[in-house]
């Protein structure tokens, strides 16, 4: 799928870090280092948190013990309000999607983008449509065809109200001209768990937040949301004769403090 791409953004950023912290030598994490994830178990964000974590640790590169922290609540407004209060606070940093501005515009929480320090950019994901693999929709034609028949009664899991997946069923509604019901988790692990048990009839999750279920041949992707057709091959036919549909929205992580 998509890993050797956050692969590599992975370790450019990491190497940043690294960089920083060499020309900061007099500093290092005096405590265990708290990084706070505003979204659910499984998801993007939170294995973007636990691949840092688990390279930091794999390699020694502090002293001091780093932990992952799933604060999902209020689409993520209770971990950004964390942050917040930790102002000046090194030892804590927060991995971010596009929830840190969708969230604040939804629900009025007294943050805002500007209360935290960019670090680095962690990765770009796409969004997929998926369906399960037990269903008949081979294409995202046929798929769009069968939701408009059944008339709002299809299921869209997303992560999180009014935040990018939400975002990307109300577009795709106005694309096609077919009607959801928006069945909103706590993070995409959740969402994939959901669209195996055919508890939803399709989600918009990130590659990486369904690739296990797809290579266990639980589910299907049908289409990318970017403005050209995949490119991803190795392994991934079903992708690769997708259809791209609008809008290019893609789920940003960054490091932020």
């Amino acid at each position: 799928m998509l890993s050797s791409a956050n692969k590599g953004a992975l370790g450019a950023a990491f190497m940043l870090c690294t960089v920083s912290f060499a020309a900061h030598a007099a500093w290092e994490p005096s405590r265990t280092v708290e990084i706070i994830v505003p979204a659910g178990p499984g998801g993007g964000a939170d294995q973007m948190a636990r691949t840092l974590q688990g390279i930091v640790s794999k390699h020694g590169l502090m002293k001091q013990s780093m932990v992952v922290i799933n604060k999902a609540g209020g689409a993520g407004g209770e971990g950004f309000l964390d942050v917040k209060s930790s102002s000046g606070n090194p030892h804590k940093l927060v991995i971010t999607l596009s929830n840190l501005f969708t969230t604040p515009l939804a629900t009025g929480i007294p943050f805002s983008y500007k209360d935290i320090t960019p670090v680095a950019m962690m990765a770009l994901d796409e969004f997929i449509l998926w369906v399960n693999a037990d269903k008949p929709y081979k294409t995202a034609k046929e798929y769009v065809d069968a939701a408009k028949a059944a008339n709002g009664s299809f299921k869209m899991g997303g992560t999180g109200s009014k935040q990018e997946d939400q975002i990307i069923t109300v577009a795709l509604e106005k694309q096609t001209g077919a009607k959801f019901t928006y069945i909103p988790y706590k993070g995409g692990g959740e969402v994939a768990v959901q669209l195996v048990g055919s508890h939803v009839d399709s989600t918009v999750n990130n590659p990486i937040e369904a690739v296990a279920q797809w290579r266990a041949g639980k589910l299907r992707p049908l289409a990318c949301s970017t403005t050209r057709s995949s490119t991803i091959t190795t392994r991934s036919p079903a992708i690769s004769r997708g259809t791209a549909f609008r809008p290019a929205n893609r789920r940003a992580s960054m490091s932020s403090i």
